[in-house]
């Protein structure tokens, strides 16, 4: 598994690189922004582990950047950021997950490993897609498709670029459709090791992950609703309804 590491500080980055390479990871190292920019763009990686702070370019922007043409790639903020704000303006950047500074390195691993099992082949389609492999029908929402066999959504025919927590709470609240689906459901499903509860900023989280996915649902005719204290529900949009 190819890994690129942007990380500033030679001695974390060098203690990080013989760990990771130790369990099996083929780490490639930027120390600053503009490297890692580049090398993301240019290079296939299966994941990232990203520094916020780093020189010439910080991190936020290389991976706004770098979302722009690699929306599915697993990258992991790693930083000594830890506010409620930082955690955040991370995730909107298109983080996966988000790992302070200090940390344990069977924790970084472990979570690392998290991202990539999400991650499988997803063949892109421009077509409509209305049966599986097995050919059986897709499940159908509003104007919204779903083959959970090839990790592919589309609305009209167009793929919806989705990241692998993205994909991971669209596939629970389609299983539990006109079902409330919990936040501890949702936790679960992504593998957290914590409850959302106990997690610093695990509700926050959770939230952050579901205006994103309303924002790229937009249009297909579903929308997800907020069931104040109890969690969350897809259904066909009340326009859509009435039509």
């Amino acid at each position: 598994m190819r890994l690129l590491l942007a990380e500033d500080d030679a001695i974390l980055s060098d203690a990080l690189s013989a760990q990771l390479g130790a369990v099996g990871f083929e780490v490639e190292h930027a120390p600053n922004g503009a490297v890692a920019e580049y090398l993301l763009l240019r290079h296939p990686f299966d994941a990232a582990v990203l520094d916020i702070g780093l020189p010439m370019v910080d991190g936020l922007s290389v991976l706004r950047k770098v979302r722009e043409t690699k929306p599915a790639l697993p990258v992991l903020v790693l930083t000594a950021l830890d506010g409620l704000e930082d955690r955040v303006a991370g995730l909107n950047a298109g983080a996966d997950d988000y790992l302070t500074k200090p940390f344990d390195f069977p924790e970084l691993e472990a979570r690392l490993r998290a991202l990539l099992r999400r991650v499988r082949a997803a063949p892109q389609a421009a077509a409509v897609v209305t049966a599986g492999a097995d050919g059986q029908p897709l499940p159908e929402l509003g104007r919204l498709v779903f083959d959970r066999d090839a990790r592919r959504a589309s609305v009209d025919g167009q793929p919806i670029e989705l990241s692998p927590r993205e994909w991971d709470l669209l596939e629970l609240l389609l299983g539990q459709r006109n079902r409330v689906v919990r936040k501890e459901q949702i936790t679960q499903a992504w593998g957290s090791e914590r409850s959302a509860g106990e997690a610093p900023g695990g509700a926050g989280m959770i939230e952050v992950y579901i205006h994103r996915l309303r924002r790229k649902l937009e249009g297909s005719g579903v929308s997800i609703r907020t069931v104040r204290g109890l969690g969350y529900l897809l259904e066909p949009d009340a326009a859509a309804a009435r039509g």
